[in-house]
């Protein structure tokens, strides 16, 4: 598997931060930025993505900013990356519409959709509320 790209680390870092933030908080995205090390206008162009799949909310004019779009409980790890980077594929033999053609025959094909299933039900299994705990 490819690694996070840097977008998917800001992406991470960023809603941890929000998730931090005492409930109803509008934070300035130059805030988080400078808090989590993450260059602003990148950050704003991630969360405004995040607004559109309302992961965050975005607030315009004076006192805007962002905020969680739901319960940091509600939030996994998982959705966080698979809005940034894409659906989790180890291997594009797991691609849906017939990506490889040696599906049905291929030995390590169950391989990679088990390793496809473990690392969802692990990055799942991980919320906001957790990582902003720690």
């Amino acid at each position: 598997m490819k690694p996070i790209s840097k977008k998917g680390d800001y992406a991470i870092r960023g809603m941890v931060y929000l998730a931090g933030q005492p409930p109803g908080r509008v934070v300035l995205a130059s805030e988080i930025a400078r808090a989590m090390d993450v260059p602003p206008m990148f950050l704003s162009k991630i969360f405004q993505q995040f607004s559109k799949l309302g992961l965050v909310r975005s607030y315009r004019g004076s006192g805007g900013g962002f905020l969680l779009g739901r319960s940091p409980k509600e939030i996994t790890l998982c959705e966080i990356v698979e809005a940034v980077e894409g659906p989790i594929m180890p291997n594009r033999c797991v691609m849906s519409g017939g990506a490889c053609s040696r599906q049905k025959g291929c030995t390590v094909h169950p391989v990679w959709k088990k390793v496809q299933a473990n690392v969802r039900e692990i990055l799942s299994g991980v919320t906001l509320e957790d990582l902003s705990k720690t």
